[in-house]
Formats: structure tokens, C-alpha cells, sequence
């Protein structure tokens, strides 16, 4: 019976394992590296290669090797992603060897990086802390006198720094000069349609980058701008199914997730953002977003029962946390139960005593429970925080 019983469980292991896709092992690779478990990630990965034998896959599984300090693990891993998808494990070697110390091995690897269609930004070679250890010596330094980057890509550089700081002018000055001295090319024409998006030019950003996805339709720094520019334009149907294009194509990264759950819930698609928010509780349990975000859900979709189970245990994790607080007296507030309501406002306040809307909610219930006076100093204390709302309940109740 006990062999049977492990049969059993061996077998669901497996059928569970071959209905996923590599990104759904790098994102659990991922969240375990991120919660200081690379051991985890190494079990889970190793797992993946067996099913999934790909480059991806043996660079994330670098990353989790490189995390626990075994670097000669990583090495291997970095050079099998390399034998299946040509240099696509340079940069990893590059880090690696910078944190054994060994520059002119890094600068080797980065070298071969640079000259790659895996090609790093100057600006995350320079914020990468794997390289702090080399920076200083004799060949990082001689390595850096070569002009790696050319004028077209420093303008590039300029325009999104620019516009991460809100000068659009300078941006479009920058882009107006390489404009006139480069033609036909797709990096220029991808910082003219964030120029647009920043302007707030939706229509015009999405046309754009429609037409380099037509030519390039897995870019992933295209699909995440078009999915910036559809929801920025309310077009939440338009930015999950870019936000599914990414995942599919096996962007390993949690928050897309959290992103495509609000685009379903703006859509009304309740059940696919609770699915959304239930795979990425899996990667992390006990996230207090989007316990939040699942409790928030379930009372938009009318079962309160459940929603104050999420609200509960986010409170059981964050007991000092005035928006968990909030939380879960909205939804006994929803409900009528005032008096738990009330319990549950009075502690967010105790937290956070400057939220206007928290003394408003619980003014309303301690009218509802016939706690008139004591309402009426709650509908004051919003008023004078700057709710307007509040004045309604004021003048039906406390002016005699």
C-alpha cells in the first residue's frame, strides 16, 4: 500500500510539473532566491531542466547557485545556456568572475557580452554590485578606455534619463539631433514612442510600438512599454493580453501577475484575477499586496466570507499595519457589523490617526449602532482632516 500510495504521489508531481511552462519554475526559482532560499531554487530548477532542458532555465538556475555561493555550479550552468543559446550566459560569467576576484577573466566575459545580442546598458553594467570587487583594478579600468557605446546609444541613454526626471523638452531636443543623423533605426524610433507616452500622446505611442512588434513581436522592452501605454489609456482588455504576451513569451517576473490581476478586475474578469493573485501567493506566501488585493476581490465579488479570511490572516502576518486594519473593517462595514467594524477602525486609527476616510467609516457605523455622540466627534475629526464628505453627516446629525 505504501509503494502504491508513493506511486500515486510521484505521478501527480510529474502531471503537475509537465502542465507548467519554464516561466512558472523561473518565477518560483525567482521568488525563493528572493526570499533567501537559493537551495530551494536549485531543487525546483534542477526539476525544470529535466522537463524544460533550456537556456533560461540553466541561467536561472545560475542565479540560485551564484546566490549560495557555489560559483563553480554556476559557472557550469552559465556555460550549458551558452552551448544551447550562443552567449547567452556571458554576463552571468562576467559577474561571476568579478565576485571570484578574477578581472581579467570578467572583462573577457563581458567582452563577449558586449559584442552579443544579449548586449548589457552601460548604465546596468555600472549598477551592477558584482563588479564593485574589479572596479579598481588595472583591466577594468583599461577595458572601460574603449568606447563600447557609441553616440547613437548614449543619446538613447540621455532621452530615458531625461524623461525619468520629467524633462520631456530636453528628451525631444536629443531625439530631434539623432533623428537627423541616424535613419531606420529601431531604438530611435522605440525612444520616440516613449517620448509620446510621457506626453501622454497614447494613440501615437501604441501605433509606434505596434509596428517594431510587428518586425519583433517578443521584444520584451516593446511589450512592456505597449502594456504601460493600454493601461495608461484605460485600456485594461489590451494591457493583459500584453501583460499574457510576456509571460508567455517566459519573462520571469512575479509582478506581471499582480499588473494583469488589476487589468481582470477593471475588466470585471474576477475569477481569472483571483487566479492571477492565487499563483502569485504561491511564490509569496503571505504577501501582504496581494492578500489585500485577493480580499479586495473577493468582497467586489460578493463573498464577504471569504474576503475577511484573506483580511484576517493578512492582520495574523501584519499586526501593526493600519491598512490591514482598514481592510477587514471595510468589510465587516459592507456587512452591517458595525460594532467589529468599529473595533477594527478604532486600531487602524491608533496606527495611523491621520486618515480622514477611517474616521469618517467609523463615524457611520457608530450612528448605525446609535452611538450618536460619539459619531458625530468622528464626523469632526474628517471634516477637519480635510473630507468633505463628511459635512453631509454633520449637518443630518450633530447641528441642533
Amino acid at each position: 500500500m505504501k509503494k502504491i500510495l508513493l506511486f500515486i504521489s510521484f505521478f501527480g508531481v510529474t502531471l503537475l510539473m509537465t502542465g507548467q511552462n519554464p516561466v512558472d519554475f523561473l518565477m518560483k526559482g525567482k521568488a525563493f532566491i528572493e526570499a533567501g532560499k537559493p537551495g530551494e531554487a536549485i531543487s525546483v530548477l534542477s526539476k525544470a531542466l529535466e522537463i524544460f532542458p533550456e537556456s533560461s532555465v540553466y541561467l536561472g538556475r545560475a542565479e540560485a547557485f551564484m546566490a549560495g555561493g557555489d560559483y563553480s555550479q554556476a559557472i557550469n550552468d552559465y556555460n550549458s545556456a551558452n552551448k544551447i543559446t550562443q552567449s547567452s550566459g556571458e554576463y552571468g560569467l562576467a559577474r561571476i568572475y568579478a565576485l571570484k576576484g578574477d578581472a581579467a577573466t570578467s572583462v573577457y566575459h563581458l567582452e563577449s557580452n558586449l559584442k552579443s545580442s544579449f548586449r548589457k546598458s552601460e548604465k546596468e553594467i555600472m549598477l551592477d554590485p558584482s563588479f564593485s570587487l574589479i572596479e579598481n583594478k588595472p583591466e577594468w579600468r583599461q577595458f572601460w578606455k574603449k568606447e563600447w557605446y557609441g553616440a547613437r546609444e548614449k543619446g538613447i541613454s540621455e532621452i530615458e534619463y531625461d524623461l525619468s526626471t520629467g524633462n520631456i523638452a530636453q528628451a525631444k531636443i536629443t531625439l530631434s539631433e539623432l533623428s537627423g543623423n541616424y535613419t531606420g533605426q529601431d531604438d530611435i524610433t522605440y525612444a520616440g514612442a516613449l517620448i509620446n507616452f510621457f506626453e501622454k500622446k497614447y494613440a501615437e505611442s501604441v501605433k509606434i510600438i505596434s509596428g517594431l512588434l510587428a518586425e519583433d513581436p517578443e521584444n520584451e522592452k516593446y511589450l512592456r512599454l505597449l502594456s504601460r501605454t493600454q493601461e495608461a489609456s484605460g485600456n485594461s482588455a489590451g494591457a493583459s493580453s500584453t501583460y499574457s504576451k510576456l509571460l508567455e513569451i517566459g519573462t520571469p517576473d512575479p509582478e506581471l501577475l499582480i499588473l494583469r490581476a488589476e487589468c481582470y478586475r477593471k475588466t470585471g474578469e474576477t475569477d481569472k484575477a483571483l487566479d492571477d493573485i492565487a499563483k502569485y501567493l504561491d511564490l509569496y506566501p503571505g504577501n501582504k499586496k496581494a492578500l489585500s488585493f485577493a480580499g479586495k476581490l473577493e468582497s467586489a465579488s460578493g463573498d464577504n466570507i471569504k474576503a475577511l479570511a484573506y483580511f484576517s490572516e493578512n492582520l495574523l502576518l501584519h499586526p501593526n499595519d493600519a491598512e490591514c486594519y482598514v481592510d477587514r473593517a471595510n468589510s465587516y462595514f459592507v456587512s452591517g457589523s458595525w460594532d467589529l467594524a468599529i473595533n477594527d477602525f478604532s486600531m487602524s486609527l491608533d496606527l495611523q490617526p491621520e486618515n480622514s476616510e477611517a474616521w469618517l467609516n467609523k463615524g457611520i457605523s457608530l450612528l448605525n449602532s446609535g452611538k450618536v455622540s460619539d459619531a458625530c466627534y468622528d464626523f469632526r475629526k474628517s471634516f477637519s482632516l480635510g473630507n468633505k464628505k463628511a459635512t453631509q453627516y454633520l449637518s443630518r446629525n450633530c447641528i441642533r
